[in-house]
């Protein structure tokens, strides 16, 4: 009973990406994390409110991506709020998605995505998104356009939330 190719490349793949973690949060545990103090802003006993892209809010030209990982890990029971401006005649409008899967989160794939919030929705205080699958990756993208805001890899981004561990 052999691998196939497929399951070969899986295995690369997630031997990758562990290294790639352990590597990225290297002494985070000794206060050497991007932010002051031991632990993550997110590690509270908790449900936290996150705006996506903080400041920036949910728009083109800002890697979401890397302000996941940035921003990560993420909680069961936190809330995502996706805040962006209605469209203008000046202004491209944006929308949020959640894919199915990483096969449709790759290739901007948004025929059965659901519509988490149109292009008016993000106005004002925004929409929330609470997460509520653990362990199970949540896939975000910016839709208008045919995914073009996505296609480009930078509208798009995933978090797989994990159960707090209370002290």
């Amino acid at each position: 009973m052999g691998f196939t190719v497929a399951q070969g490349l899986m295995l690369v793949l997630l031997i990758a990406s562990t290294m790639a973690l352990s590597k990225a949060n290297k002494g985070w545990q000794f206060g050497n994390w991007p932010y002051h103090g031991p632990y993550h802003p997110n590690n509270t006993q908790t449900s936290n409110k996150i705006i996506v892209g903080d400041s920036y809010h949910w728009n083109y030209g800002f890697n979401y991506t890397n302000w996941a990982i940035k921003h990560g890990p993420f909680y069961l029971n936190d809330t995502l709020v996706f805040k962006y401006d209605p469209p203008t005649p000046n202004t491209y409008p944006h929308s949020v998605y959640l894919l199915p899967n990483l096969q449709s989160f790759i290739k901007c794939d948004l025929r059965n995505a659901i519509k988490l919030g149109n292009a008016t929705q993000g106005a004002g205080e925004g929409f929330e998104f609470v997460l509520k699958r653990p362990w199970q990756p949540h896939y975000f993208a910016c839709g208008e356009h045919d995914g073009i805001h996505c296609k480009n890899g930078t509208m798009k981004f995933f978090v797989m939330p994990i159960y707090r561990w209370y002290r």
